[in-house]
């Protein structure tokens, strides 16, 4: 899909460190960076007859080549170049086949460049990848090149490695190797230590076309998961990365091909549910959702799924940041989603955890060892230690009323509903409860807990906590309903008919009292008992995802009708409080529209934002609907919620 612009470009990207973007319009206007906007510098440039021209990174003193266009898809970006005499495609494509757990966590991307000759001339590639890529501060480099038996590398990282050493947001990775490789017998790829950078000249003469790079990182080590050091997913099936390196230029025409067909097959979907302005959020979030994540097992070998909250506060495995981002997973593959929550099931069972409510998250990333949000201040050495990202304590080992949380800043509600909708929705997708089954006595539990506290919430946190406590939040009670809906169906599936009848007819009397005491007249409130009030009730689309009805129609009529008639340029904002919103929000509400002309007016706004904000980051979900300005939250995985429309329609 042609794009004329977007806040920010996909490159290589593929888990919260290894995650490179364009931040200009043109790919040579400024080096590259990562999410958080740290450099990353790479530079690419193409000879031709002897002249010198840029196309990737900061031009500095060179001359460019023109760009002409952009075109990104799911998997894949090419940046179109032309000149008097050549015309030069280059192609990132991150192959995040969801089908394929390995493809999604090999951590190599292909660089591909294409030359259509205008006239006879003589044509060279550069492409030079410098050490920002493998650490934050100057520090000693080692670095090799080698001719290995079917292709050529080089690879570089810092001398004194100190894999998962240090814990925090908005940082790059400061350990680990990266490398440049290729298959072509003519490529020349080299370390360059007097400038520490990897370099890979291709000469492509007066005849060949084509040429291609593997651009690859290894991280050694990946999480920390309950105390034990895990690696990537990736390395369950190849020895070391030389090996994945050589996987990937084996299975590339297989590989391209397969993204290929899956490109043209979602953008075709999207473009059928919400036309080109949802094509495009689809494929300009695909590998963004992917990329906030990194997939390694457990030591029984069961996969772990493990988000970062990037520019948030860092948690890893955030239950309500899996809960948005599920869409994506549910629609694809539901091993995703399962490695969302086993987790969070084992931080729950654990002495520390001595609440009767759902966790928050499983730690800070790449600590998965213990919850850190809403942490007690008043306890001593509890608690992040400095800016750099210090390793927080092992929570999970604490024991039994250890005081280290503080209740208030807790989300009760939340995180139990999240927690049952989602394990529901997994078992629903599977046919089989099989995935619920060992945690249904917790998942009673937090059914519980809604039943006392979810009618009518008190002054508790839900997942846009940016927004503060409130009370009696109507959209929250939703989402308690939906909870003990879930935990009903999840009850039907194991045959337990008096169960599953039970609170089936709990979340139906729930609903029914919910309507009645938040109905507006042409709309349903922010907070019971304030009538001038409104919101988006995205917790209401998994009514229509269980078909459960709990929810009249003219719930939805007059929801919907609302949305479109307070939207404002770039979106409806979140509530009546403030012009902000959530982009993943508007597209649940969008995915209960009545008709396709209602859902394409709300998918329109957020294309439009993504399209025009002067915000250069990847696609942030929490912007203003008036200015277009990001609020906060870069390249986070909830841009997963993107897909609820096709799920709905699946």
């Amino acid at each position: 899909m042609r794009v004329e612009r977007a806040a920010s470009i996909p490159l290589a990207v593929h888990d919260p460190y290894f995650s490179i973007w364009s931040s200009c319009d043109r790919l040579y206007d400024a080096d590259p960076v990562h999410w958080s906007g740290i450099r990353q510098k790479i530079r690419g440039y193409v000879t031709v007859d002897g002249t010198v021209y840029s196309f990737l990174g900061n031009k500095e003193f060179h001359t460019e080549i023109p760009q002409k266009a952009i075109d990104v898809t799911a998997t894949k970006t090419v940046y179109t170049f032309e000149n008097e005499k050549i015309i030069l495609n280059v192609g990132f494509t991150s192959p995040l086949l969801l089908e394929d757990l390995t493809s999604v966590s090999r951590p190599c991307t292909y660089v591909d460049f294409t030359i259509e000759r205008k006239e006879a001339c003589c044509v060279d590639v550069d492409f030079i990848v410098s050490a920002d890529l493998v650490r934050r501060q100057e520090s000693p480099l080692i670095g090799c090149g080698y001719q290995k038996d079917a292709f050529s590398y080089a690879c570089m990282g810092k001398a004194m490695q100190q894999p998962l050493g240090s814990s925090g947001d908005n940082i790059t990775i400061d350990w680990g190797y990266v490398y440049l490789a290729s298959d072509e017998k003519e490529a020349a790829i080299s370390f360059d230590a007097e400038n520490e950078q990897l370099c890979a000249a291709v000469p492509l003469g007066r005849e060949r076309k084509t040429a291609g790079l593997v651009l690859a990182y290894d991280d050694l080590l990946s999480i920390n998961y309950f105390g034990e050091w895990r690696k990537a997913y990736w390395t369950n099936s190849y020895s070391d990365i030389l090996e994945a390196v050589a996987a990937s230029l084996a299975d590339k025409k297989d590989v391209m091909s397969r993204c290929a067909k899956f490109d043209k097959e979602l953008e075709e979907k999207a473009k059928a549910i919400g036309g080109a302005d949802y094509a495009f959020l689809c494929n300009m979030s695909y590998r963004h959702a992917i990329a906030a994540h990194k997939l390694i097992t457990d030591e029984k070998g069961e996969v772990i799924f493990l988000s970062k909250e990037n520019d948030s506060n860092g948690c890893i495995g955030t239950v309500d940041i899996s809960y948005p981002s599920a869409p994506l997973f549910l629609l694809y593959d539901t091993e995703y989603v399962k490695g969302m929550l086993r987790p969070v099931f084992r931080f729950a069972a654990c002495d520390v955890w001595d609440y009767d409510f759902a966790p928050h998250d499983v730690g800070r990333y790449p600590y998965a060892w213990g919850q850190v949000y809403g942490l007690n201040s008043a306890k001593d050495r509890i608690g992040f230690c400095d800016a750099q990202g210090a390793v927080l304590p092992p929570f999970h080992i604490y024991p039994k009323n250890s005081g280290v949380y503080d209740s208030k800043y807790q989300m009760p509600v939340e995180e139990c509903g999240n927690m049952l909708i989602l394990t529901a929705a997994v078992c629903k997708l599977d046919q089989s409860p099989a995935f619920a089954e060992p945690y249904m006595d917790v998942l009673k539990q937090w059914t519980q807990y809604l039943l006392t506290f979810g009618a009518d919430p008190g002054e508790q946190l839900c997942t846009d906590d940016f927004a503060g406590h409130l009370s009696h939040n109507v959209n929250l009670s939703a989402k308690a309903i939906m909870g003990i809906e879930a935990y009903s169906q999840l009850a039907g599936q194991l045959g337990l008919e008096d169960s599953a009848r039970e609170y089936h007819e709990k979340a139906a009397a729930m609903a029914k009292d919910w309507e009645k005491r938040s109905d507006a007249g042409d709309h349903y409130v922010l907070a019971f008992g304030s009538p001038e009030t409104w919101s988006l009730k995205y917790n209401l689309v998994w009514d229509k995802f269980f078909g459960s009805a709990l929810f009249s129609e003219e719930v939805y009529k007059k929801e919907l009708a609302c949305y479109v008639q307070k939207k404002n340029v770039y979106g409806t904002p979140l509530d009546s409080r403030r012009e902000y919103t959530k982009s993943d929000w508007i597209l649940w509400c969008a995915a209960m529209a009545e008709s396709p002309e209602q859902a394409e007016t709300l998918i329109a706004a957020v294309a439009d934002y993504l399209k025009n904000t002067k915000s250069r980051f990847p696609f942030s979900d929490w912007y203003d609907t008036v200015t277009g300005e990001y609020c906060h939250f870069k390249a986070r995985s909830v841009q997963g919620g993107i897909f609820m429309p096709i799920l709905m329609k699946q």
